[in-house]
């Protein structure tokens, strides 16, 4: 879709249009008929604008909820757009932390230095602070941000995502507190601004990129405008390395319904930590400096969250259920005890073997297991290869946890424990 076609969907007759392809396709049309359909009543481009956006706006359902019903996506944008409870959580952190409106230091002198007339520009909003948003991509963080009360300047690169962030801030009734604009982030000064809120592209032209310095502004880029800024919120993928981290920068993992979904560095929030966040519950959990001991399997195995994995928790979950290491270099946690916690899924072991094909498909057999979940930690083994070779009959079904431990490849077998009393 160019912007355009885009422009022309915002029209009154293309808003007609859309609400056609919707009920179109909400009446099961398959992409042919839907397309012949359309182009009955309409232009062959608004046809397809049309039809794009209401195949996106069903796809951003699971995403968005109800909020996609009038909102408007790209495909790298619907993809790449924060979940709203993850933002949500964000922008009420940002809201909480009580930075002033406008990067102003408790001297009256602005984050860069200067100083217009003696006071601050704005005084305290009763909102939150106003924040520069670089890289805002459709607006999902933004959307979260002026709800929570932020009055919000964003900026892109690309400006057929800028109109559509627009669009989403206004048919949301969000306008207000949001101005989006076509800007190299690069050029933008985060200093007159309580926070910098910066999301870099994290996509080339070869697909995902996992290297900082790949990043859309670099990796260096992003750390200056961090430095102008009196406080910054940088959203970067869970696998960042730690040497990407700014020193005395906070590093929060944040996991919805049990699945890594991203991280923020926080800087000029407070002190420098490694946090998990859980949603929707909202639990967290930082570092308290434990060390974990390594020991036999136990009867129960602790698989922990991925938020904690990734910020290096590992030890303190394995406090919380009296546990220890079942090796020292992988992330599982072995206790006599059944306790009951979010940061971790728990399994009780029947069955612990040095790792060997022949041996672990004649128990399964004997015990007429049909499906088996994998997973592995600390281990070379094709899964999927695996699954075939293991010739798979009768049904039950069982947990098969592939590990090293002490340097020796092992196979768990277990069964999960839905519910844990402490």
């Amino acid at each position: 879709m160019d912007l355009d076609a885009f422009r022309t969907l915002l029209t009154p007759a293309g808003r007609g249009a859309l609400d056609e392809a919707v009920k179109i396709l909400a009446d099961g049309a398959d992409p042919v008929a839907a397309a012949s359909a359309m182009r009955r009543g309409h232009p062959a481009d608004l046809a397809a604008a049309a039809l794009t956006q209401a195949s996106l706006r069903r796809r951003a359902e699971a995403k968005f909820g109800p909020d996609a019903a009038v909102m408007y996506f790209t495909p790298h944008g619907l993809e790449q757009a924060t979940r709203p409870e993850v933002a949500a959580h964000r922008a009420a952190r940002i809201r909480a932390a009580g930075l002033p409106a406008d990067g102003t230091r408790a001297d009256g002198t602005r984050a860069d230095g200067t100083r217009a007339d003696g006071s601050p520009a704005h005084g305290k909003p009763e909102g939150g602070p106003d924040v520069l948003d670089v890289c805002c991509g459709i607006g999902g963080d933004l959307l979260a941000l002026t709800r929570a009360g932020c009055r919000v300047d964003a900026v892109d690169l690309d400006p057929l995502t800028v109109e559509i962030a627009r669009a989403n801030a206004a048919a949301l009734g969000l306008s207000g507190l949001a101005q989006v604009r076509t800007g190299d982030a690069a050029l933008t000064d985060p200093g007159g601004y309580g926070l910098l809120f910066a999301d870099p592209a994290r996509r080339g032209a070869r697909g995902r990129t996992f290297d900082p310095m790949a990043y859309s502004p670099t990796w260096p880029i992003v750390l200056d405008l961090v430095a102008r800024a009196p406080a910054a919120c940088l959203k970067v993928a869970p696998g960042i390395p730690y040497e990407f981290i700014p020193e005395g920068a906070e590093a929060e993992w944040v996991s919805y319904r049990g699945e890594v979904k991203e991280a923020a560095i926080w800087t000029g929030m407070g002190p420098g930590v490694r946090r998990a966040t859980l949603l929707p519950s909202g639990a967290t959990l930082t570092a308290s400096g434990a060390e974990a001991e390594t020991g036999p399997v136990s009867r129960y195995l602790y698989e922990p969250d991925g938020a904690a994995v990734r910020a290096h928790l590992v030890a303190e979950v394995a406090a919380l259920v009296s546990g220890r290491l079942v090796d020292p270099r992988i992330a599982y946690i072995t206790s006599d005890r059944l306790v009951r916690t979010e940061w971790a899924s728990c399994y009780e072991v029947t069955d612990v073997m040095p790792f060997s094909l022949k041996r672990l498909r004649a128990v399964l057999r004997e015990r007429r297991v049909g499906v088996v979940t994998i997973k592995k930690r600390g281990s070379a083994v094709d899964v999927e290869r695996l699954r075939k070779d293991l010739r798979l009959s009768g049904g039950n079904s069982a947990v098969i946890v592939l590990t090293r431990i002490e340097e020796r490849p092992f196979a768990l077998l277990c069964r999960p424990v839905t519910s844990a009393n402490g």
